[in-house]
């Protein structure tokens, strides 16, 4: 099994920034990538961003292109979420999820455990 572990939510203003990690630990031999889903209230869970496991492959939902930055930190099995220019859209609970690629995570699957998620309030 893969364990994940969300942190790094908040409250901010439109416009402010916030850095959430995913601490990523288990069997993680198969995982290939590891990404981000979003759930609003009365929302379906969607999909945010995702990278492969060597950091070359990356993904994102459109509507965080250009705001959001997901990177690895390899050393550390780390991923993490850089969001700029929040919006009050963007307020949702943010849970990590880990794939075979950045197109299973994407289609919103996880192959690891379900984290209890970091939720992001994003004010106006």
């Amino acid at each position: 099994q893969v364990q994940l572990v969300e942190s790094g939510g908040g409250l901010v203003q439109a416009g402010d920034s916030l850095r959430l990690s995913c601490a990523v630990s288990g069997r993680t031999f198969s995982i290939y990538a590891v990404g981000w889903l979003r759930q609003a209230p009365g929302k379906e869970r969607q999909f945010v961003a995702a990278i492969s496991r060597g950091g070359g492959t990356t993904s994102y939902a459109g509507d965080v292109k250009g705001r959001f930055t997901i990177s690895r930190d390899n050393a550390r099995s780390t991923v993490y979420l850089q969001m700029n220019s929040l919006k009050p859209d963007d307020t949702a609970v943010y849970y990590c999820a880990a794939g075979l690629s950045t197109a299973s995570i994407a289609a919103g699957g996880n192959r690891g455990s379900w984290g209890q998620g970091t939720q992001v309030t994003v004010s106006s």
